[in-house]
Order: C-alpha cells, then structure tokens, then sequence
C-alpha cells in the first residue's frame, strides 16, 4: 500500500510541475497578458496546494520504503531528493509566487521576464530529476517500464 501511495504521489508530484511548465510556455507564446496572470494565479492557487502535498508525501513515503532497502539506485534516489527539495523550496514556489504577485499586478518587466527564465530552468531540471528517480524506482520494484525507458 505504501509503495502505491508513493507512486500515486509522484505521479501527481510530476504531473503538477509538467503542467505548470508546458501551461507558462504556452501561455508566454500564445496569450495574452491577462492569460499569462490567470494562470500564474492558478499556479499558486490551487496548483502549489496540489503539488506541496504530493511532494511531502512523496518524501515521506520514500523515505520509509528506502529504510529497508540498499544499494546503488536507492543511493542515487537519496541524493537526488534534497535537491528536488531545495529547488522547490527555495526556487520555485518563491518565483511562483512572485510571477502571480507581478502578473496580477499587470507588471511584466525585465524582472519578471528574468525570474520567469529562472522558474523555467529549475522546473525543467526538477523534472529532469524526478523523472529519474521514477525511473530509478520502477526498476528497483520490477515494475515494467515502457521500451523507451529502459534505453534511456
């Protein structure tokens, strides 16, 4: 059951960043500026509400089910989980709600455009990284992954 919730979680998690990322770049090409500042509101409320959760859970969960558990991927996915953290604390949830706070505001200013910059490299890099680790979890549970994972 633990591992299910994890797996839900982490799906959540990723699919929360995902869609933050792909909606701003849409959004930032194709909208207009009061689309860019409903969906940096959205972004906050209800999408921070969604995605803190997951990943508390997320962390939590993994942390119990990597207790029982050695060796090289487990090692891997410790790593990489303070800096999933630490990316999302102090990056992306403040340039959040800045960008909300701004965009609301009618304000898109270089400012903006540079934290809006700083929030698109550390999401993709969280993605990057927790895409890594799901990875990395489905192969130490022998769940099947889809062919083009394994080569990548």
């Amino acid at each position: 059951m633990k591992r299910k919730i994890h797996l839900l979680a982490a799906v959540v998690a990723t699919l929360c960043i995902a869609v933050f990322f792909i909606s701003t770049i849409i959004v930032e090409l194709f909208g207009s500026l009061d689309m860019i500042a409903s969906t940096k509101s959205l972004i906050v409320t209800p999408g921070l509400f969604i995605l803190i959760p997951a990943m508390v859970i997320v962390a939590g969960s993994g942390f119990s089910l990597g207790k029982s558990r050695k060796g090289r991927l487990v090692n891997v996915k410790k790593k990489r989980m303070p800096f999933i953290a630490l990316n999302g604390l102090f990056i992306l949830t403040p340039c959040a709600i800045f960008l909300s706070i701004w965009a609301t505001s009618g304000i898109f200013d270089t400012t903006f455009y540079i934290v809006q910059g700083i929030e698109l490299v550390a999401g993709a890099v969280n993605l990057v990284l927790m895409g890594l680790n799901m990875r990395d979890g489905l192969k130490m549970t022998g769940s099947g992954l889809p062919r083009f994972a394994k080569t990548v």
